[in-house]
């Protein structure tokens, strides 16, 4: 069982605990409890959007639980489909897939599939492990249900994309750490910068050279899994349009957390490679385990060629995506490329 929080507001506030608090700021607590809970935006992007500061934002979520608009429900997090997991893992075979029965509806499904993949990692990952952890959106959830964490080391894998919140992954570190209560290694820098001086300024830094040093320990390397189109990809976003079309150019169609692959899972190196603060492909590559959380069927060939080129070798996702990835069938108008041989070089 895990705890599965639920926004509800009803037409009025019980006065007792809203004593204090005006309309205006009963309606703003309101609403700062549904772009956190329910459209799962970070505190940084729903302080930007409110012009109010993250350290107000985090009040008025204590205020709405308060005043009871926000309650703690405890329940199964979704019925894992056992057959279609096992059906994905032997299609690819994949040392670990999970796949849930979530709607494709459901307006929290990445925070629901980032929880279950934190109850995955706990489930196989022990103290003796050294866990990598990515810049993806998908992955926000990944502390918010768990009671426990295996007492391992966890290394910062990339900077972040400050757009959408880019101290999330700091947070989650942190969070992951505080239930583990293992060694940390993490750092505050961005994952994408103007120019390769700025790029290896940083990774010169003691923080990000501390943790760098640290990913060939990695056991376990978790990350998130973009389609190198508009809405699909957290990285596709957050570029101009010329690197964008530069990227596409290079043969790109998707993106395993800043590792660049083309339509049938081979890594594509792009202009961009340079200027990113991002764990390099060949180390990545040799990660035993690197476990993805995707979510929306549309990424659907994305998720098919990181899985058949073997950069990610574990799967946590929703059913109609992975059913999606296991009808797809790559347009062999897109070329021919063999994928690299990931699987050769983790062994």
């Amino acid at each position: 069982m895990c705890n599965k929080r639920s926004y509800e507001q009803g037409r009025r506030v019980g006065m007792g605990k809203a004593a204090g608090a005006g309309p205006t700021e009963m309606v703003l607590a309101a609403r700062v409890a549904r772009m956190h809970l329910l459209e799962d935006l970070p505190k940084t992007e729903i302080a930007d959007r409110l012009s109010i500061s993250r350290f107000r934002v985090a009040r008025l979520l204590e205020a709405a639980r308060e005043m009871g608009m926000v309650h703690i429900e405890i329940g199964m997090p979704g019925v894992l489909d056992a057959a279609l997991s096992a059906e994905l893992a032997s299609r690819f075979d994949l040392r670990y897939a999970y796949v849930y029965d979530f709607p494709d509806d459901d307006v929290s499904l990445r925070r629901r599939l980032g929880s279950a993949a934190g109850a995955a990692v706990s489930d196989f990952a022990t103290g003796e492990d050294v866990i990598g952890i990515a810049w993806a959106r998908s992955l926000f959830g990944l502390a918010r249900e768990l009671t426990r964490f295996p007492s391992c080391e966890l290394i910062q894998m990339s900077g972040a994309l400050a757009r959408f919140g880019g101290e999330d992954l700091l947070d989650l570190v942190r969070s992951l750490t505080r239930l583990g209560a293992g060694p940390a290694r993490a750092f505050y820098a961005p994952m994408i910068v103007d120019d390769a001086a700025t790029a290896m300024a940083i990774r010169r830094h003691p923080d990000v050279a501390a943790a760098f040093d640290r990913l060939g320990t990695l056991t376990i390397g978790l990350v998130g899994i973009g389609s190198w189109t508009a809405g699909l990809s957290s990285i596709y976003d957050a570029l101009d349009d010329p690197d964008r079309a530069a990227v596409a150019a290079a043969g790109v169609r998707a993106d395993v957390s800043g590792v660049f692959l083309d339509p049938h899972g081979a890594v594509r190196a792009t202009p961009l490679d340079e200027r990113m603060i991002v764990t390099p492909p060949d180390v990545l590559a040799a990660i035993p385990v690197v476990l993805a959380v995707a979510y929306d069927k549309a990424k659907a060939p994305a998720v098919w060629a990181a899985l058949q080129g073997g950069t990610v070798n574990a799967l946590v996702t929703h059913a109609s995506l992975a059913r999606a990835v296991l009808e797809y069938v790559p347009d062999p108008s897109l070329g021919a490329d063999q994928p690299v041989a990931v699987g050769a070089i983790r062994g």
